[in-house]
C-alpha cells in the first residue's frame, strides 16, 4: 500500500513540473513570435518610407524645445551654431587674395530625365532642383551684376537650350518653371557639347563656366566622350556637377581635368549649400587674370511718352527702357548686350557692387573671454542695429568686433555685414566724421 501511493505521488509531482515547464517554453514563444513580429513590421514601415519621409519620421521635434526662466517652452537658439559654419566658410573664402573673375558666364546644365522623377527628394528631385535654381540665379545675379546666365536641359538623350545668355533672371526662372517635365535618359557629352559650342562665342576676357545637376546614374553618349572633355578642357571651360544619387567616375573625371568641383547632395539642406557656394567668382585661370580693356556703355533711361522698337523682344513698346549710346537701339534692362552692335550696357550700380568681390570685408574677430567675463568693457547695444548684446540676466552674449574699428556687432548684424552691406558701419562713421573734422 505505501508503494502505491509513493508512486502516485510521483506522477502527480511529474505531472505538475511538466506542465509549468510547457507553460513557461509556451510563453517563451509567444513572446518571441510577438518580438519578431513587431520588429518585422517596423522593418516593414522603415524600408516603406522614402528618404526625405525618414528624415520626418526620425525627427524629435520635442528636444529641439527648452524651458526658459518663466517655465515656458521654446524653441532652441542655433543662432550660434549657424554663425560658427558661416564665419568657418567666411575664413576659407577670404583667406588669401585670389583674384577673382568679375564677367562670367554660366551655363546651369539640369538634368531632366526619368531620373529627375524619383520622389527621394520631397516632393521629387526635379521640383527641389527647380526651386533651388530659382533661389540660385537670384543670388547669383545679386553678386555678379555684370555676368550672364544660360540654361540647359537634358532629356531623352539630347541636350536642349532652354535659355540662352542674359542677365534677366526673370526670364531665366519663367523658363525653366514651364519646362518642368522628366522623360527618356540623360546624355552628359551632348550636353558638354551644346554648351562648349555656345561658350566659345563669348569675348576672351570673360569666364567660362559650366554648373551641371546631374540625377541619372549612368549618361547616354553618342560618341566618346572623353574627347568632349578635353574639348571643355582646352576651351577653358570650368566644370563643376552636383550630384543627387551617386558618384559617378565620369564626373569626377570631368571637373578634375576642367579644375571644377564635385560633390554629392545628401539632403535638400546640403543641395542648397552645395549650389550657393557657386554664386561667389571662383578664382581666375592663369589665361584669364590678365589686364584687359573692356568697352562698356552706360545707357541713359529713354522717355515715358515715347515709342520704340525693343531690340531685346523685337516688338513696340511705349515708355521705359534704355537707349544705347552707340547705335541708339532700345533694351529693356541692365546690364545686358546690346543686340545691334554688341555693346556691353551697365549702369554704375553695377560696377560698385562687383567691387566688394575685389576688396573684400576683413572678418570679425571673436569677442574674447576677458572682456565677456568683463561685462563693464562690453558695450549694451549692437554698433549696427541698436539691439542689446546681453541675454536675460544681464549675461553678455556671443558677439564680434571690428579688428580696425574695434566696434562690437551681434552675430545678425555680422552676417548681414559681410554678405550684403559689404561695409563695416563702423568704418564708415569713422571715415565720415574724420572728413567732417578735415572739413571744419
Amino acid at each position: 500500500m505505501r508503494v502505491i501511493f509513493f508512486f502516485f505521488f510521483l506522477l502527480l509531482l511529474l505531472v505538475f513540473f511538466s506542465r509549468r515547464v510547457w507553460n513557461m517554453s509556451r510563453k517563451d514563444a509567444e513572446m518571441k513570435f510577438n518580438r519578431e513580429e513587431d520588429e518585422e513590421d517596423d522593418d516593414g514601415e522603415g524600408r516603406g518610407l522614402e528618404a526625405w519621409e525618414r528624415t520626418y519620421a526620425d525627427e524629435r521635434s520635442w528636444e529641439s524645445l527648452q524651458e526658459d526662466e518663466s517655465g515656458l517652452l521654446r524653441p532652441i537658439d542655433n543662432k550660434t551654431l549657424y554663425h560658427a559654419q558661416y564665419r568657418r566658410r567666411l575664413r576659407t573664402t577670404t583667406a588669401a587674395r585670389i583674384q577673382k573673375g568679375l564677367i562670367r558666364y554660366l551655363y546651369i546644365v539640369i538634368d531632366l530625365s526619368r531620373a529627375a522623377g524619383e520622389s527621394d527628394y520631397k516632393p521629387s528631385r526635379m521640383m527641389v532642383v527647380a526651386r533651388q535654381v530659382e533661389a540660385f540665379i537670384r543670388e547669383f545675379f545679386d553678386q555678379n551684376p555684370l555676368s550672364q546666365v544660360g540654361l540647359v536641359t537634358l532629356k531623352d538623350g539630347v541636350a536642349n537650350c532652354l535659355t540662352d545668355l542674359g542677365g534677366s533672371p526673370e526670364s531665366h526662372i519663367k523658363a525653366l518653371m514651364g519646362k518642368l517635365t522628366s522623360s527618356g535618359d540623360a546624355s552628359l557629352q551632348n550636353g558638354l557639347d551644346l554648351v562648349q559650342s555656345l561658350l566659345n562665342r563669348i569675348p576672351s576676357y570673360g569666364h567660362r563656366e559650366v554648373l551641371i545637376l546631374y540625377s541619372a546614374l549612368s549618361t547616354c553618349d553618342p560618341g566618346e566622350i572623353m574627347e568632349t572633355i578635353q574639348k571643355c578642357k582646352a576651351s577653358k571651360i570650368r566644370c563643376s556637377v552636383i550630384g543627387l544619387s551617386a558618384e559617378l567616375y565620369i564626373c569626377k573625371y570631368l571637373c578634375q581635368e576642367t579644375g571644377g568641383s564635385y560633390y554629392v547632395a545628401l539632403d535638400e539642406f546640403h543641395l542648397k549649400e552645395l549650389i550657393f557656394e557657386h554664386a561667389p567668382p571662383p578664382p581666375a585661370i592663369a589665361e584669364f587674370a590678365v589686364a584687359n580693356l573692356i568697352k562698356m556703355g552706360f545707357p541713359q533711361r529713354a522717355a515715358e511718352g515715347v515709342i520704340s522698337i525693343c531690340s531685346c523682344h523685337k516688338e513696340a513698346k511705349v515708355g521705359g527702357g534704355y537707349t544705347c549710346p552707340r547705335c541708339k537701339a532700345r533694351v529693356c534692362e541692365l546690364p545686358t548686350e546690346c543686340q545691334i552692335c554688341g555693346l556691353t550696357l551697365v549702369s554704375s550700380p553695377h560696377l560698385a557692387r562687383s567691387y566688394h568681390h575685389l576688396f573684400p570685408i576683413t572678418p570679425f574677430d571673436d569677442v574674447s573671454p576677458s572682456v565677456t567675463n568683463n561685462p563693464s568693457k562690453l558695450p549694451k547695444n549692437c554698433f549696427g542695429c541698436q539691439l542689446s548684446l546681453l541675454n536675460p540676466g544681464n549675461m553678455p552674449a556671443p558677439s564680434v568686433s571690428c579688428p580696425k574699428c574695434e566696434q562690437f556687432f551681434c552675430l545678425d548684424c555680422d552676417i548681414y555685414i559681410h554678405e550684403s552691406l559689404h561695409n563695416c558701419p563702423g568704418c564708415e562713421s569713422f571715415r565720415h566724421s574724420k572728413s567732417v573734422a578735415t572739413v571744419a
